[in-house]
């Protein structure tokens, strides 16, 4: 009981000081975690020197000589049942991290890691910039943690149910995978929510559907919303779900600009009188920018392309510090569309800078206003006789700028891979970036004479070997279980045929393993007293 004594009273102190507030116990939880972070190595020690004290009670060497007399007594065929049941375990759990890999493109044991061990022992994830300091105009912060970032929402996304449900109809096969979806809600929950939307019934229930995996649900959800009041975020989640044709998406639009600009309005007036107005007002202000871009985008998609450019030129003025939605790149596509490549020009002038991300949009429309101005009186037999004049070689440096920056493009504009749907997200410089490039601005290329051949000549005559980044390797627990189950179906092999020799080597494995570990317990020994745990109960 007096060994026990002054845990109780700690308990019993921890206990009052909860009482008096929760801001000690979040104070306490820090302490803890930044222990547990930087102080392992003293913990370990500690309960090292506790278990050497506490050895002569609890009688550690005659367990361990207990144990040593079993493992001498068991046979071979033992060893071969135990690492053939470790190499079988191995096996399964590497079929399932495969087969878990190809189906979502993520390790599940990562992604358990990451979702549900991180948090708890004090992980944050700064791999997304937060749109709380976008919009609060915090540009430089925010510009070092985009640029950071490599999986981005696609700025020319299609619409679900009118775009990609049409593949869905025709051939039975779903156009996005299951982690592209998964982004997308993350998305949504980010945007479209905030910490005071259980106060308001219709904002309550959308918190509930963005997260809702069910498609049917979702829709279920926002019809229910509107039940109860014009709610933006329902009708943004039915025009991108619900509707079957871009006509039905841009009425739905418009309703949830109805009712976004009311909402606008309202928290506009009060995001000042406390930190919950002011979350609520960046949440209407996401919502109200979103339903513009989207109703931009259906302009464009219905061939009102100049008054698509218009939404968006207002749009990018209204709110200029919004850069994450990448309204620029929309713009760009539009006005090539009109072929208005000076309004390119002026476009990527203020967005094609060295402190900005750059896309493959940017790059690759900067090589394309170069190549227009030489490709269609650009030969390759002229060139090699006369050598390249200063247009193009401006031409080329570009078009080698791009391809340095996504290499993966020009196989999809020159129509040597096949083109597929685009997805939600896309990696920056990988193959998903590459096809939502080609997808919109193949048509581009095509339109300016000669600027696939002078691509083709410039990308066939540099880059031999096309670079495969950001090459998609295989997760750590996919090669470590493989090595696992390798290693150890080896020796189960090796002590099934070689039990004797087998043993020798584990016995040799194991003295000289644990030799460093007896010559530091000598030591100890040697120096410490044999009488100090008697001197301790004494105490």
């Amino acid at each position: 009981m007096v060994f026990f004594f002054p845990f109780f009273f700690f308990f019993f102190l921890l206990k009052n000081m909860a009482e008096a507030g929760t801001g000690f116990l979040e104070q306490l939880k820090s302490c803890i975690v930044w222990s547990w972070t930087y102080l392992w190595t003293l913990w370990f020690f500690i309960m090292l020197f506790l278990v050497y004290i506490l050895r002569v009670p609890l009688k550690i060497n005659d367990n361990l000589t207990t144990v040593s007399m079993f493992l001498n007594t068991l046979t071979p065929k033992f060893y071969v049942a135990l690492t053939g049941t470790s190499s079988l375990i191995s096996g399964l759990i590497l079929i399932f991290e495969w087969w878990y890999f190809r189906k979502y493109g993520t390790s599940f044991i990562e992604q358990v890691s990451v979702s549900h061990l991180r948090p708890l022992l004090g992980g944050v994830d700064n791999s997304a910039p937060s749109a709380a300091n976008a919009a609060n105009g915090e540009a430089d912060s925010s510009r070092q943690s985009v640029s950071e970032c490599k999986v981005w929402r696609n700025p020319l996304n299609l619409f679900r149910g009118a775009e990609y449900n049409r593949y869905t109809w025709v051939t039975g096969r779903e156009p996005l995978t299951y982690y592209d979806m998964n982004l997308s809600a993350q998305d949504h929950q980010t945007f479209f929510t905030c910490d005071t939307d259980h106060l308001r019934p219709a904002d309550a229930i959308m918190q509930k559907a963005w997260r809702e995996r069910n498609p049917q649900a979702r829709i279920s959800a926002a019809h229910e919303a509107l039940e109860l009041n014009e709610c933006a975020t329902a009708y943004i989640l039915l025009a991108e779900e619900e509707a079957t044709t871009i006509v039905e998406a841009e009425k739905l639009f418009k309703q949830a600009l109805k009712a976004g600009e009311g909402c606008y309005r309202r928290s506009q007036q009060l995001q000042h009188h406390g930190a919950q107005y002011e979350a609520q007002h960046r949440r209407d202000t996401n919502v109200l920018v979103y339903i513009k871009r989207r109703l931009a985008m259906c302009a464009r998609k219905l061939g009102r392309t100049r008054e698509a450019v218009k939404m968006m030129r207002d749009l990018m003025k209204e709110f200029p510090l919004l850069s994450m939605f990448n309204i620029h790149e929309n713009l760009l596509e539009a006005l090539l569309e009109l072929q208005a490549y000076a309004d390119v020009q002026a476009v990527l002038a203020k967005y094609d800078d060295i402190s900005l991300p750059k896309s493959a949009t940017i790059c690759y429309t900067a090589a394309l206003l170069k190549a227009r101005a030489v490709s269609d009186k650009f030969s390759p037999e002229a060139a090699s006789r006369r050598g390249l004049s200063t247009a193009e070689m401006n031409a080329v440096e570009a078009i080698h700028r791009a391809v340095e920056f996504n290499p993966h493009v020009p196989k999809y504009l020159l129509e040597m891979k096949s083109l597929i749907l685009p997805p939600e997200h896309i990696l920056k410089r990988g193959d998903s970036e590459a096809i939502a490039y080609a997808f919109f601005h193949l048509q581009h290329w095509k339109r300016v004479e000669g600027a696939l051949n002078l691509l083709h000549c410039t990308w066939e005559g540099t880059f031999h070997e096309v670079s495969v980044y950001p090459k998609k390797e295989l997760p750590f627990f996919i090669l470590f279980t493989a090595g696992l189950c390798s290693f150890t179906a080896m020796l189960a092999l090796l002590t099934h045929q070689f039990p004797e020799l087998m043993g020798v080597f584990a016995k040799a494995f194991l003295s000289t393993l644990f030799a460093p570990l007896n010559f530091v317990m000598e030591k100890v020994e040697s120096i410490l007293p044999s009488s100090l745990w008697h001197q301790l109960t004494r105490i």
